[in-house]
């Protein structure tokens, strides 16, 4: 669909939404290179601290879709902001609760339930920002750049994935809860430039454009790239949420070298993430349903890597196959979804698709926490397996679409 907002996405306009989503990837990425060994610093369960990324990842998936339709609204901007300051807000009661737990002020069931319940708040009010940056990119960005455009904006979780487990390497050694405080005070940044840098969505235009304007999942024009974010998330997942416990257990790591070499991990698949996402997908022009398959093969392949891994070395092979695939797949499906719906739906698209990989992390890291317990390389096959469906599915429903 045509852009409603401008004719094209500006430098000015990408570089503060990409700093927006970096500064929240950043911190996630911090949090899964440190919470399986946090966890474990406090007596928490596999399960247990799998369960605090499943839950809160649902609570996302299920706000992100009502924060993109508010912000067809209210403008893009204003939701922006609110999802930044809701994350560090978040993140401080997260952290300060781990404190809380690490000195001994909280134990038991106490502990475990008022984390879970920081994380799911954090949660509620951070989804808002992914959706509605992603929409301001599509309001911005002509049908034959959108491709392009998501897989620039994509960068940013690159960035941040590659970024948060260099920095969490740096200042874990000032303690395990460290990295977390850095996240909220870079999440405050963030909000104060966007508010400072970002133009809003002229009123004219919010008045212009139909209200209430609510998707389905099953809505046929994206039910196939939603149904493929979700399973490639369900199988990543599965994957990330584990890593720490593998290689802890497999290499009989101290929590802190843990930490460290978790993050390294995620950083060899972020960086062939943002490898891809400016090289290849800037300059091949395929459909999007065509880069998915390519993408699911590739995780496929990361997958059955991962399960067999040793040393670190085959890990990163493993790992940078699951970059790659995140690369190839994810603006894909941002793209494709955006392309299939109405100028006045791009918000609800928008948060739909920021609703997967919640929804996948959900699921994903529960089922691989309960098999890890029975096996260590059940995790990385339940996720080839879930990549392998996804994968035919794809291919036997790209046929029956448009463009597809």
């Amino acid at each position: 669909m045509e852009p409603t907002s401008g004719a094209r996405l500006t430098t000015r306009q990408q570089t503060v939404l990409i700093l927006s989503l970096m500064a929240t990837g950043i911190g996630q990425s911090l949090v899964f290179a440190i919470l399986a060994p946090l966890g474990r610093e406090v007596q928490l369960s596999e399960p247990q601290i799998t369960s605090i990324i499943a839950v809160s990842a649902l609570i996302f998936g299920l706000a992100s879709p009502y924060w993109g339709r508010y912000s067809d609204r209210v403008g893009r901007k204003p939701v922006i902001i609110t999802g930044l300051v809701g994350y560090a807000l978040g993140t401080l009661l997260f952290t300060s609760t781990f404190y809380a737990g690490m000195a001994g002020l909280l134990t038991g069931t106490v502990f475990y339930i008022t984390v879970l319940a920081t994380r799911v708040c954090q949660a509620l009010i951070m989804s808002a920002t992914s959706p509605a940056a992603t929409a301001y990119a599509a309001d911005h960005s002509s049908p034959e750049m959108r491709t392009k455009t998501m897989a620039r904006l994509g960068t940013a979780n690159s960035l941040g994935t590659i970024l948060g487990p260099a920095v969490s390497g740096v200042l874990v050694v000032f303690g395990l809860l460290a990295p977390l405080y850095f996240a909220a005070a870079l999440a405050v940044f963030a909000a104060w430039f966007v508010w400072k840098h970002l133009p809003a969505t002229p009123l004219d235009q919010l008045r212009e454009r139909k209200t209430s304007v609510r998707l389905r999942y099953r809505d046929p024009r994206i039910s196939l790239f939603l149904f493929a974010a979700v399973g490639l998330f369900i199988g990543f997942s599965g994957i990330q949420q584990t890593l720490g416990f593998q290689l802890q257990d497999k290499m009989h790591l101290s929590g802190v070298k843990t930490a460290q070499l978790t993050g390294a991990a995620l950083m060899v698949s972020a960086t062939f993430t943002l490898l891809i996402q400016v090289t290849v997908m800037q300059r091949i022009q395929l459909k999007p349903t065509q880069f998915i398959r390519l993408g699911l093969s590739s995780l496929l392949i990361g997958a059955g890597f991962i399960s067999v891994f040793e040393t670190f070395a085959v890990l990163a092979v493993g790992m940078a196959f699951m970059g790659t695939g995140m690369a190839l797949c994810m603006p894909a499906i941002s793209a494709g979804a955006s392309l299939a719906v109405e100028s006045n739906e791009q918000g609800a698209a928008a948060g739909l698709v920021s609703a997967c990989p919640a929804i996948g992390f959900s699921a994903g890291p529960l089922v691989a926490g309960f098999l890890y317990q029975y096996n260590d390389a059940y995790a990385p096959v339940f996720s080839a397996l879930v990549f392998f469906c996804v994968l035919v599915f794809v291919i036997v429903r790209a046929g029956k679409i448009p463009g597809g």
